[in-house]
């Protein structure tokens, strides 16, 4: 009987180890897309003839975003010049808390994405003398501008977390690793996991 029973749990751990991680990631996925599409949905702008009740349309709040940021790409890049640019930064520095979120989404946004990415270069660092090393992300490699000559700028991310700490470094500590970016995120943030395949 204890056999069987400890058969059962043994399939029941593996059980959890498949469909917990799948189940979890759909559920993620899903929550955050249905809350776009909820919150962003235009179709109460019109109403069931019958009910007077306003429609509903799935995938219109998607769909909604999509159109918006195509539409901010293709005017960004054919008609907003560096001057427009230039007074727009301007002017947005007169709103100080405002700026100061724009400032930070903006950052954090080009950090992942666009011409710009600053988590691109994934490096291991040396943190004492003990040998003890930890992998991070170059983002500024002149920090002269500040009175750090031959320093870097490196931040490291913690496991499990979407928080960090940013550590200036000696660049001789500083050796770069033969890996793709997304690979050394993968890694810490999974805690030395997964990231090696």
């Amino acid at each position: 009987m204890n056999r069987i029973l400890r058969s059962l749990f043994n399939y029941f751990i593996k059980g959890v180890l498949i469909v917990v991680p799948i189940a979890a990631a759909f559920y993620l996925i899903f929550w955050a897309v249905s809350t776009a599409d909820s919150s962003l949905n235009l179709s109460p702008l019109w109403t069931d003839r019958k009910t007077g009740q306003p429609l509903y349309i799935p995938g219109l709040g998607i769909l909604t975003i999509v159109v918006i940021l195509i539409f901010a790409g293709i005017v960004v890049t054919n008609f907003i010049t560096e001057p427009i640019k230039i007074w727009f930064n301007k002017w947005l520095k007169k709103l100080p808390l405002f700026n100061f979120l724009y400032s930070s989404i903006k950052d954090l946004t080009e950090a992942f994405v666009g011409d710009e990415k600053k988590f691109s270069e994934p490096v291991l660092v040396e943190l004492n003398e003990s040998g003890l090393k930890q992998i991070g992300f170059v983002t500024n490699k002149d920090l002269s501008k500040i009175g750090l000559p031959g320093q870097v700028a490196v931040y490291f991310p913690f496991s499990y977390s979407f928080a960090g700490q940013l550590y200036i470094v000696k660049t001789e500590k500083v050796e770069p690793l033969n890996m793709s970016a997304s690979a050394a995120m993968k890694m810490v943030v999974s805690g030395g996991v997964s990231g090696l395949d």
